[in-house]
């Protein structure tokens, strides 16, 4: 990354104009100014209706600030506000003075980039344009600022035109409405990146760029290239200096620069063997290691002194790939990686997000143990983001800003321009870890082979490209609403075009409904309850179709029971939040490096205040959806496979981890440990990979439900239909020699079921689905199209389905007979251990050699399909909390113990720990907090840590709010 505004040393000869530094920007419609350029210079003088504005920033987000908009975050104001008011053209207007300091002979003023287009004009005389928010344009205005006096400084915006994806490319496509997003008015058109002035020589450094070559993780050699612009009409010689630390390594190389042309400067360690560094500190992802990054400060020295100099941030670190078995693969420094992560829709949805506010998105995401984050379509652009990314070992899944959409950008040429200068401005953060061309297609020619030159000439092909972001060596993407956690694990969780298979998944998402708190800050008190068209607005209901908010009500209400207030919706829709999120990575993980090598959910931030598709919410308050990503995520961690009962333990690090203890108790409903489900065992888990400790006897017996019950066909050609379920080997059924055949069974009465067992003559299925019913004349189907083979198959479900009528939909043949079984068996029924109440829990331990604690993972299991009610007669319990504070660097640090006494009536479920304003009550956001939604044995303590920005308290003081779901009745 380039530092532009630098450090405090460089500060003479840079002036950022942005509103943080003190610049005062207004904003007006052109409609109202004109256009002649003196005319708006004066009217601005006036400041009649002249708006200020926040630059980098939007126009509309300008007007909510100052409270000409009402709250677009609130109830629907956004969906009624005048979309015309603000999909013109406007005018921005500063003034500056130019620094004393300023004493080099050239003054460029940059912009970074604008959305969509702008015309820049200094002291009344147009400058030129900046095309798009890639587009850095800089400009020479040597000969037109006033030294000694006030320069006026405009810039007139105009919107991207519709429609947008992906004709108006690149822009932030989103911003015309998605399922996810409203339409924004104005289209976040604004000066949407940094503008400053920086002061040089006639030399200038351009586009400086390290490239980290490691013959071996033991050295490193680098290579420092850049191109020098020189702005005279001589040959100019200069000597390049450079300083590399960590290692205060110094080099210096003299260079001929030609007149009014790029001279391009290429240094490695056939020239400056100080470039080769042994023992380097390599940039690890989160969890395999430290993010470890250097500096590399350049600077031009000629005889009139330092002509220019930048400072270059980058980490040592070399990616590298495969495709193994049609599934693609990440390494770093040659280990292989295991990709648990998520996509930003956009940092947020009217680009407020900017500086330090990066540094706690991403934080949260290191918190959440991932390594990985999906800029989806490129709609984050700041410069922040990928720094926070370094700083945290998070790597980068980079799209460009294209959408499946089959057609080109109006302007080609330009795409492909931005194309070159987000690959220059980006190729030395070493989070970038992956180029991606288009979301859910491929670009269409010529822009698919012309991103890939790019990536080979400006990136030295060191990153891997991926043309479709769901396809070539993919598993699809989605699905996006909440599953059964059994489906997570069961072959195979469908996907959106890719391959079959668990694989690598860029998207997997579900429903996240918020926290009371949050709700009630963005929902209008008379919308609260019950729940309405006011909540599809926050894309709870048909605007996100993908998000399916009829099924995640559905699951709340049969297996938690109907909630009868938005306060106990919101408690018991954390604990759907909690199990179908863990149980997506814990899946995903149970196949690792075996067919799956990554996942990343849809969505990870919250880019609006939102009811689906996030970890923590717009407020940063964590839902349950984070404490269950941040559990299954641990880079050494336990889990329970619910379909085959299995107890694994994960390694997601780049070290193997041996001779380590696994444990499995079972608790009743009262707390009661039951003994014959204490099991432990031992073994080692290699890095990468999945180890089974062993297989919890839990009963789980399958009724053959169909067994001499009436069975009907669409034809039959040989024997009838009740052979199949007959029970006898050597009977059997068959159809008409043609597709689309149809059998099935009556169970006489609702029967739950899980599956079922077919056993197919050499005449099987090519493909066919299972289908059930509670009147045999609507089907719904329980799977996909399924691959048939001959002998016995066995199709588990991923959910358990109620049903009266069971149906093998016979699609295609296999041969040129008719379709044949010797059996159909319908797997179900409810078997269950009298030892074990309804719903019981299962506590894991994984520890090492020494006894210590690695890892604990905790679940609630229903004796009978997925009923949970029982919970809600949980009784209250009176937790111990000790809580002390702590202030250092402006930073407020709570530590707390958290105690469940060996005399409590019961496990303490799902607690809940906020810090909170003593005084009031008010929550303290954002804030790290070490674990939360955790349940408590009896005689159980947990030690909790809370840590936020003192400021948020003003004069009030901490307090640590802890709520087990038992009380919250």
């Amino acid at each position: 990354m380039i530092v532009i505004l630098g450090p405090v040393s460089r500060a003479q000869y840079n002036l950022s104009l942005n509103s943080d530094a003190g610049h005062e920007w207004r904003v007006k419609r052109e409609a109202e100014t004109g256009s002649d350029i003196m005319k708006v210079q004066q009217d601005a003088q006036q400041q009649q209706g002249w708006v200020k504005a926040k630059v980098p920033g939007t126009v509309y987000a300008a007007y909510v600030e100052q409270g000409l908009e009402k709250d677009p975050n609130f109830g629907d104001n956004i969906w009624n506000a005048d979309r015309a008011k603000f999909d013109q053209r406007f005018w921005y207007i500063t003034s500056f003075r130019v620094p004393s300091s300023f004493s080099r002979e050239k003054t460029w003023l940059i912009f970074n980039g604008v959305n969509r287009n702008a015309e820049v004009y200094l002291n009344g005389r147009k400058l030129g344009e900046v095309n798009n928010f890639m587009h850095k344009q800089k400009f020479d205005v040597s000969a037109l600022i006033t030294k000694n006096g006030e320069n006026q400084l405009a810039v007139l915006i105009d919107i991207p035109k519709k429609p947008m994806a992906n004709y108006a490319s690149p822009t932030y496509v989103s911003s015309a409405g998605w399922d996810w997003m409203p339409y924004i008015p104005g289209l976040n058109s604004g000066i949407t990146d940094k503008v400053f002035l920086t002061n040089t020589g006639d030399l200038t450094i351009e586009d400086p760029w390290i490239q980290t070559k490691l013959p071996t993780n033991a050295r490193a050699d680098l290579e420092v290239s850049f191109d020098v612009r020189n702005a005279t009409g001589n040959q100019q010689q200069a000597i390049v200096k450079g300083l590399i630390n960590p290692g205060n390594i110094t080099f210096s190389q003299k260079v001929t620069v030609e007149p009014d042309i790029v001279t391009s400067v290429k240094l490695d360690k056939e020239q400056i063997a100080a470039l080769a560094i042994h023992n380097p500190k390599l940039w690890w992802p989160n969890g395999y290691g430290n993010p470890n990054l250097y500096t590399c400060k350049l600077s031009l020295q000629t005889d009139a002194g330092v002509a220019d100099e930048t400072t270059v941030t980058f980490g040592i670190k070399r990616y590298s790939y495969d495709t193994r078995d049609s599934v693609l693969h990440i390494y770093i420094n040659d280990k292989p990686l295991f990709i648990k992560g998520g996509n930003w829709g956009m940092s947020e949805y009217m680009l407020r997000c900017q500086g330090k506010e990066y540094d706690t998105k991403v934080r949260l995401h290191k918190e959440m143990n991932f390594n990985m984050i999906r800029n989806w379509i490129g709609s984050t652009t700041d410069e922040e983001f990928y720094e926070a990314c370094d700083r945290y070992g998070i790597m980068v899944w980079d799209d460009f800003w294209l959408n499946s959409n089959p057609n080109l950008p109006r302007d080609a040429s330009e795409f492909n321009s931005a194309v070159i200068e987000k690959i220059k401005r980006l190729r030395n953060h070493p989070s970038v870890a992956v180029w991606c061309g288009d979301n859910e297609g491929w670009p269409e020619a010529p822009l698919n082979n012309w991103i890939r030159e790019n990536i080979r000439v400006y990136d030295g092909d060191a990153r891997y490209y991926q043309a479709n972001s769901h396809a070539d060596n993919l598993s699809g993407s989605g699905p996006w609403a909440n599953k059964d956690p059994k489906y997570y694990f069961t072959k195979y969780p469908t996907g959106l075009g890719g391959n079959d298979g668990w694989g690598f998944r860029t998207e997997l998402g579900t429903a996240v409904f918020t926290n009371v708190e949050s709700f009630k800050k963005f929902i209008p008190k008379e919308h609260w309850w019950p729940r309405n068209s006011m909540w599809d607005k926050h894309y709870f209901g048909p605007w996100a179709f993908n998000a399916d908010a009829d099924f995640y009500v559905k699951t709340i209400e049969t297996k938690y029971g109907k909630p009868h207030s938005i306060e106990e919706f919101c408690r018991k829709a954390q604990l759907v939040n909690i199990e179908t999120n863990k149980a997506m990575y814990e899946g995903w993980q149970d196949h690792i490096w075996d067919d799956a090598s990554g996942i990343m959910t849809w969505m990870s931030n919250a880019s609006l205040p939102s009811l689906i598709w996030q970890t923590y919410d717009y407020y940063y308050d964590l839902t349950g959806a984070f404490w269950g990503i941040k559990k299954a995520c641990e880079p050494l961690h336990i889990q329970w496979n619910p379909v085959t009962n299995e107890i694994r333990g994960i390694n997601t690090t780049g070290r193997d981890a041996d001779d380590l203890t696994a444990e499995a108790e079972v608790y009743n409903l009262n707390g009661v440990k039951v003994g014959k489900y204490s099991l432990s065992g031992r073994g080692d888990i290699p890095s990468n990979s999945a180890a089974t400790f062993f297989r919890l006897p839990f009963r789980q017996e399958n009724l053959d439900l169909a067994r001499g019950k009436d069975v009907y066909s669409s034809s039959s050609s040989h024997g009838q239909p009740r052979l199949v379920a007959d029970g006898k080997a050597d009977t059997r059924w068959a159809s008409e020699p043609s597709d689309n055949q149809w059998i099935y069974v009556d169970l006489e009465k609702q029967e739950t079921i899980r599956g079922v067992k077919l056993n197919w003559e050499q005449a099987y299925a090519r493909t066919f689905k299972v289908q059930v019913s509670d009147n045999a004349k609507d089907w719904t189907d329980v799977t996909k199209a399924l691959a048939g083979k001959p002998g016995e198959q066995d199709v588990m479900f991923s959910d358990e389905q109620k049903a009266r009528y069971v149906r093998i939909a016979c699609l295609t043949r296999a041969t040129s007979w008719g379709f044949s079984l010797w059996s159909m068996e319908v797997l179900g029924g409810n078997v269950t251990d009298k030892e074990l109440t309804a719903v019981h829990f299962l506590k894991l331990k994984l520890k090492d050699q020494k006894g210590n604690l690695i890892s604990d993972n905790f679940y609630w299991r229903a004796s009978s399909g997925n009923d949970f009610t029982a919970l809600n007669s949980l009784p209250k319990v009176n937790l111990k909390v000790s809580q002390t504070e702590k202030r250092s660097d402006n930073r407020c640090y709570l530590r707390a113990t958290i105690s469940n006494p060996s005399s409590s009536p019961a496990i303490a479920f799902a607690v809940r720990v906020q810090a909170v304003k003593a005084g009031t009550g008010e929550q303290i956001l954002p804030a790290i907090v070490s674990d939360g939604y955790f349940s408590l044995l009896k005689g159980e303590s947990k030690d909790i840590t809370v840590e936020f920005d003192a400021a948020l308290l003003g004069n009030d003081r901490p307090l640590l709010k802890v709520e087990p779901f038992n009380n919250t009745k």
